[in-house]
């Protein structure tokens, strides 16, 4: 097993932080579909999804939101998860033109490493794939994912260590940025056509079904049916402190990229000749 990294991370910022997981899940989420392959726990404090042949399952934020720090608690499927893809996530509801922020888990033959990959769409437009692998089994625990979305960037985050940051550089050269107000949601599905080895690994459903667990059902964000001042520095997440990385957090976002990193659309030259204007 790869070193793990170790930190200690305190917030003294304006405003208070939700206690997610005091949160249940029926106060800020809803099954979206899939109700059916879904259990929950701990006075619903702790949602199980699963999948089988029949159906996989998936939540969705009850409001929408135009800035934040969303978070989610996860344990993904053990044993043999070719095929399976967890996803926690944000999305817009604009069909094509949609903005979206990913993190996906891609499973994978049973002793073989999990990838966790990151993409960002804007305007409908993705292929802005970034692939880690975890320096921890997922499956064994939970662990904490989140992504900062402010007027200044996009900050992926796992156990409070940053593993892809995603700068605004509208004003600076034009690159796309998400603007649109967003869902928060999570989902288990089948993915078998393309997350795991291109594809060629195909889901065993012998082992269905599959279980991913989610906890910490508290949200930070700007709900955009209250203001449309989203990026106002009265909300914590907006603050300069947020506005790019500490010179520790830094240190860590090199390490991960030095260690871990399997793939950068930034550097993929047989994809993008020139790197798109987003890139460092």
């Amino acid at each position: 097993m790869a070193e793990r990294f170790v930190l200690v991370l305190v917030l003294v910022i304006g405003g208070s932080p939700v206690n997610a997981n005091a949160e249940t899940f029926g106060k800020n989420y809803y099954m979206t579909w899939g109700s059916d392959h879904v259990a929950f726990f701990d006075r619903n404090r702790e949602a199980q999804l699963s999948m089988d042949l029949s159906s996989g399952a998936g939540f969705g934020s009850r409001f929408r939101y135009g800035s934040g720090f969303f978070g989610m608690k996860i344990k993904h499927p053990g044993r043999d998860s070719a095929g399976v893809v967890t996803a926690f996530y944000t999305a817009s509801d604009d069909g094509e033109m949609h903005d979206e922020m990913d993190f996906e888990f891609l499973g994978n033959r049973e002793g073989k490493p999990i990838t966790l990959q990151t993409n960002v769409f804007v305007n409908g437009v993705g292929s802005r794939e970034q692939r880690i692998y975890l320096w921890f089994d997922p499956t064994a625990s939970f662990h904490l994912y989140r992504i900062l979305w402010n007027p200044h960037q996009i900050v992926f985050y796992v156990d409070e260590i940053p593993i892809r940051v995603f700068k605004n550089k509208t004003v600076s050269n034009g690159a796309a940025y998400p603007v649109q107000p967003m869902q928060v949601q999570a989902s288990l599905w089948n993915g078998d056509s393309w997350a795991t080895d291109g594809g060629q690994t195909k889901t065993n459903w012998s082992y269905a079904p599959f279980e991913a667990r989610f906890r910490g059902f508290g949200i930070n964000g700007c709900r955009t049916d209250n203001t449309s001042n989203c990026g106002s520095l009265d909300y914590w997440w907006n603050s300069p402190k947020h506005w790019q990385l500490d010179a520790n957090e830094q240190a860590q976002y090199e390490a991960v990229r030095k260690k871990y990193m399997m793939y950068d659309y930034c550097k993929d030259r047989t994809k993008y000749p020139t790197p798109p204007p987003e890139c460092p």
